[in-house]
């Protein structure tokens, strides 16, 4: 434990949530990846997120899932006030590498080149700092500025969309947005302003809908008084399996680390992305058993450790894109004709766990599906309907 670092994760959220739905086709920002990605390099101590959080209301819970605290820089009477969620960030980050010294790496979130004489001077006061942003988003200024930046759209788990995707999703989402224009262009609000007052725009109008849909005397739907179900409670579709999480763990550790990984080392890992993990609940005395378990199935390989009892983990031989192409055949030729993108990777990894498409090059599940069907072994076709592609053999 003393050799670990010890990392203060500090986000500037407005830059990341319009970065990735300005550039990754719509999407929603999510901490998950990041936080695993860090989880490899060190022991997360703090983590603080700044903005405006009425503009971001359904994003304060996934931060909440994630223990990230929200620090709060309202606007004052609809003015803009960009600079002060970007000030407080730096003066925390100087006030905590000042007193806190067994901090050893600052994170900054953020693809902003504001940020660079922070960045310069955290280096300065002998502190490791890595950066992560959006790509597209990012300043060309800020990444050479750090000890290693890491792009959001290339962490593992971020599946961007490609182009045809993304115009699909414009097209079954259109009427909407065209209704949220048309009720901004009416209140003659700007639309090239700050980033905060472009997400207000939409809200003000959905609030004003809102207003006129709703007749003053009747009483609230009787739904509204149901029983809300806690969204923290529900997960996002089916969850990875253990071995899945110990492929990606491992496969994080091997790319970030110069040595080679124990079993001690992985089950810290581990911890640190589950607090609750323990071997005994899959049925085994000592992780160490749960590692040869593994190996006996080909989904790690032991060797011998630095010392008794902590052997050294490393996963097996990546596979080239031509035998993963007809691991993707396999798999859909078991799940059906015309089988859906979504939940075929969570297939395929119940076949191979440590399969990442980003290993392989491609930027995400989709691009890979891509490069499968122009080597012909699958086919991709769009289904309105189901608002998602279906994969069929090639």
């Amino acid at each position: 434990m003393e050799r670990e670092e010890r990392l203060a994760v500090f986000l500037d959220y407005e830059n990341l949530a319009l970065g990735a739905r300005e550039h990754l086709g719509g999407m929603q920002f999510d901490f998950g990846p990041i936080a695993d990605a860090l989880a490899v390099r060190g022991r997360v101590v703090t983590r603080r997120a700044y903005a405006d959080w009425s503009y971001f209301d359904e994003d304060r819970r996934m931060l909440t899932r994630h223990q990230v605290e929200l620090i709060e820089m309202p606007q004052r009477m609809g003015a803009s006030r960009k600079n002060a969620a970007d000030i407080k960030m730096v003066v925390d980050a100087i006030e905590m590498a000042f007193e806190r010294d067994y901090i050893t790496t600052f994170v900054m979130c953020t693809g902003d080149s504001d940020f660079s004489p922070l960045v310069t001077k955290l280096r300065e006061l002998d502190k490791n700092v890595i950066g992560v942003g959006v790509e597209k988003s990012t300043s060309r200024l800020l990444p050479g500025a750090c000890d290693e930046f890491l792009f959001y759209d290339r962490l593992e788990g971020v599946d961007v969309p490609d182009e045809a995707e993304q115009s699909a999703r414009k097209k079954s989402s259109g009427r909407k947005s065209g209704a949220a224009t048309g009720a901004t262009a009416r209140g003659g609000r700007r639309t090239t302003t700050t980033a905060a007052e472009a997400i207000e725009a939409p809200a003000s109008a959905a609030k004003s809908r809102r207003k006129k849909a709703e007749p003053a005397p009747e009483p609230a739907p009787q739904a509204t008084l149901a029983p809300e179900v806690d969204e923290d409670d529900t997960p996002a579709g089916e969850p990875p399996s253990m071995e899945v999480k110990v492929a990606q763990t491992l496969a994080g550790l091997q790319a970030s680390s110069s040595g080679s990984v124990t079993a001690s080392q992985l089950k810290r890992t581990l911890v640190r992305k589950e607090p609750t993990f323990t071997e005994s609940d899959y049925g085994f005395r000592t992780f160490t058993e749960f590692l040869r378990y593994l190996a006996d199935r080909d989904f790690v390989v032991l060797s011998e450790g630095p010392s008794t009892g902590d052997p050294v983990v490393e996963l097996p031989a990546q596979p080239d894109s031509a035998h993963a192409f007809d691991l993707l055949r396999v798999v859909v030729g078991e799940a059906g004709d015309s089988t859906p993108l979504s939940g075929l990777k969570n297939l395929l990894r119940k076949q191979r766990p440590d399969f990442s498409e980003k290993a392989l090059g491609y930027r995400g599940f989709l691009q890979f599906c891509r490069g499968a069907e122009e080597a012909g072994a699958v086919k991709l076709a769009w289904d309105d309907d189901a608002e998602d592609y279906l994969v069929s053999l090639g």
